[in-house]
């Protein structure tokens, strides 16, 4: 499942909103086609990917990327090759969509370079076995009797069965909303389907917030002292990184089939384990009322240095992907979430009247220790306590328009101090709050 671009929290100003809106999730069930029925779809991908080909190369050579204005030049080429009237249509706003990612990706500075000018240089192409969407019109679902008619270039195939959990199945039946994707991945056929799901109301009025700090030794650690250790996973990706060097220096046909087959794995394992967390986070955080803050980590790999030891691990640790299930889970169960500054919330004491910043403050990776006040207690913890606190004022300026206090406050709680300078405070017990 993941989490559409569509935000139902207040802008600043605006106090709390009584508009729901929609979660969209994507379920995905797997077909079980006779062999009869596999050919006919396997034809279909085949026959609708080389078209959309064919129609990126007229896109491309007269410059011609909308829909409107491409459908006018190629609608009917496609409808005489045999495509259906709503299948000619899918293709080309596949095709439009392909050309409106790629300007998009240049717009965001995400293609730039030597890729970009390999990307912009020749047609956009479609695999033979690339997924494509249907709609109503092309696929109906038979929910009780797990079936789906599909329209195929060799004609409608009815009672395709299908499986899914009961939970899939339960969320079909009520929120399946728009088109379906029909994928093929390792001869195994899929329908990935949208569904649109009200969001619970927002608790525009948190009682407190859980803060997450996120790392590689340690995936997710709360400010209530939670730690969600990544060893494990670190160690099951070592170990498949191992296997896979073994695999590759085989070489020989079985070694390849194993390759092939456990391609995916490791992402998969990751992708169950951040399940996992954000799944128990948010229901802490509706049970006790509270909100969710995590720390921004947009470009972190742009702005950290690090040992070329360490590159390939920050690279692929998904970081990225347990923010997004944080997200669309604590929408849907009506907690607030929010993202604060980063910027040395591992470096500053959470006492409330010290609130010391300075590297001297984590003598090493898993400890900090205030030089000010004494204050002391592992870095990741300290780090979750200072999202919670920055998630407290932030929210509070969202919902508290025209307040320069609250202001000012919000700006000190993103502000690290340039010289880093540790404010001296009289030593007293390091108590968190006295």
């Amino acid at each position: 499942m993941r989490l559409d671009s569509v935000s139902g929290f207040p802008g600043r100003g605006q106090g709390p909103v009584a508009t729901v809106f929609e979660v969209k999730l994507v379920v995905q069930v797997k077909l079980l086609p006779t062999p009869e029925q596999a050919a006919a779809l396997a034809a279909t991908l085949h026959a609708v990917n080389a078209a959309a080909t064919a129609v990126s190369h007229t896109a491309y050579a007269t410059h011609t990327f909308g829909v409107y204005d491409l459908r006018r030049l190629v609608y009917g080429e496609l409808r005489a090759d045999g495509l259906s009237a709503q299948t000619a249509q899918h293709v080309i706003k596949k095709v439009a969509d392909a050309y409106a990612t790629l300007r998009g990706l240049v717009r965001a500075g995400r293609l730039t370079g030597r890729r970009r000018r390999k990307a912009e240089s020749t047609p956009i192409a479609f695999r033979p076995e690339a997924a494509h969407p249907f709609d109503d019109r092309c696929l109906s679902w038979r929910i009780d009797a797990r079936t789906v008619s599909i329209r195929t270039v060799r004609g409608r195939i009815k009672d395709l069965a299908f499986t899914g959990s009961a939970e899939q199945l339960t969320m079909l039946a009520a929120h399946r909303r728009g088109e379906s994707d029909l994928v093929c991945r390792d001869g195994m056929w899929f329908l990935i389907a949208t569904c649109e799901v009200p969001e619970a109301p927002l608790n525009a009025e948190p009682c407190g917030w859980i803060g997450v700090d996120r790392g590689i030794v340690n995936l997710a650690t709360t400010s209530d002292g939670v730690d969600h250790s990544g060893e494990g996973l670190a160690r099951y990706r070592r170990r498949m990184a191992r296997l896979r060097a073994e695999l590759q220096a085989k070489g020989t046909k079985s070694a390849r089939r194993k390759l092939k087959k456990r391609a995916g794995r490791e992402a998969r394992h990751a992708t169950h384990t951040n399940h996992k967390i954000s799944k128990e986070i948010v229901a802490d955080a509706q049970r006790t009322g509270r909100g969710i803050a995590v720390e921004d980590l947009a470009g972190i790999r742009e702005r950290v240095r690090l040992w070329p030891s360490q590159r390939a691990t920050l690279s692929s640790w998904p970081f990225h992907q347990l923010g997004e299930f944080l997200a669309y889970k604590a929408r849907r169960a009506g907690v607030p979430y929010t993202g604060v500054d980063p910027a040395c919330t591992s470096q500053t004491c959470p006492v409330s009247w010290c609130g010391s910043v300075g590297r001297g403050n984590r003598p090493s990776r898993d400890l900090f220790s205030c030089r000010s006040c004494g204050f002391a207690g592992p870095a990741d913890h300290i780090a979750a306590l200072n999202v919670a606190r920055r998630a407290q004022v932030a929210w509070v300026f969202v919902n508290t328009p025209n307040d320069p206090a609250v202001e000012s406050g919000v700006s000190a709680s993103r502000a690290c101090p340039p010289d880093r300078r540790e404010r001296r405070k009289p030593r007293a017990a390091s108590a968190l709050g006295r």
